[in-house]
């Protein structure tokens, strides 16, 4: 099945799943197609769509109807379809149409509320790449210096995925050396790191290159089997940013003062965190994770709002850093 015609399914199916289904009028208004082809492609649609229900309406019409669970995994809005929203409820501003901008952005909250946790911190990141391409948004603030070169051989081995020559500086190397890695990811924060595996050690755990010290990337021809049942976001599900540190890693207890808890509220920390209200209006944040340099960078913008309970070392870093003189909060 071509691609096109693999969209026209979806598409299909979409209007199956509506409480009145699909008729073989509404795909041919739809689609601008006969009625030989609209038949074809209910067939279409019963074939892959196991669930699809074909019946016939009190005026005789024969409809077909698809239970929404049966496509629940499909009806995910993409980036792009977002954008489109946020983008009309501007645009209905500028025209000064609040009443309806107002409207849109509650549809706009429904339709993300309804979004997986995880699919939904993806698209955020799709959303805000497509709007800042568009023009209609900019990213202000430091940021890294690219390596347009190195970031290209990295993303086509990852693809392969295919071996990757890297010339590295490890923090304990004198000057940078050449090696050959299996890669398996990347981590994306304030510091970029390559999760690799070094080819000349098979038996070690997978390494972090930082991305900034790789001077030179060859993409090899030849591929590699990925550690099997690995997944990237369960990976950098150990650490606050992008940094990992098995020696670190455990509980991390956050108290929010109680001016800044509703503001802490709008924050998601990490993906692991559960929250708790304390009696004087406050709020404690719980996560796992490791990092606590980064941890450190971010808790020092919230001054003396946030206090840290556990674990004790990062407790020491921050204790005598805790501005009370910061006019606003992070």
């Amino acid at each position: 099945m071509s691609f096109s015609k693999a969209q026209e399914l979806i598409r299909l199916a979409t209007m199956a799943a509506r409480r009145t289904g699909v008729t073989l009028a509404d795909i041919e208004a739809e689609f601008s197609v006969s009625r030989r082809t609209a038949q074809r492609m209910t067939d279409a649609l019963c074939a892959s769509f196991p669930l699809t229900e074909h019946t016939t309406e009190d005026d005789r019409r024969a409809c077909w109807r698809l239970p929404t669970r049966a496509m629940a995994a499909l009806l995910t809005p993409t980036a792009e379809e977002l954008s489109a929203l946020a983008a009309t409820r501007n645009t209905l501003r500028v025209e000064g149409m609040e009443a309806e901008a107002r409207l849109v952005r509650q549809l706009e909250l429904k339709v993300r509320a309804l979004i997986p946790a995880q699919t939904s911190l993806r698209l955020e990141a799709d959303e805000e790449a497509l709007l800042e391409a568009l023009g209609h948004a900019a990213r202000p603030g430091p940021r890294r210096a690219a390596n347009p070169s190195v970031d290209e051989a990295i993303s086509e081995a990852l693809k392969g995925p295919f071996l990757l020559r890297i010339r590295y500086r490890g923090r304990t190397d004198e000057a940078p050396r050449d090696r050959t890695v299996a890669p398996h990811g990347l981590l994306l924060g304030v510091r970029r790191y390559l999760v690799a595996r070094d080819t000349a050690k098979p038996a070690s755990q997978l390494l972090h290159y930082r991305v900034e010290e790789i001077d030179q990337a060859e993409v090899l021809t030849e591929t590699f089997v990925p550690d099997q049942g690995f997944s990237i976001q369960t990976h950098a599900q150990q650490a606050f940013g992008s940094y990992i540190s098995q020696a670190e890693h455990g509980e991390v207890v956050w108290k929010f003062a109680p001016h800044a808890a509703a503001h802490a509220r709008r924050y998601t920390f990490h993906p692991t965190q559960t929250l708790e209200e304390t009696a004087d209006g406050g709020l404690v944040v719980r996560f796992q994770a490791s990092g606590h340099l980064e941890m450190c960078w971010h808790l020092y913008a919230w001054g003396d709002a946030v206090e840290v309970l556990a674990p004790r070392p990062l407790r020491e870093m921050v204790e005598s850093h805790r501005r009370s003189d910061f006019p606003a909060l992070p």
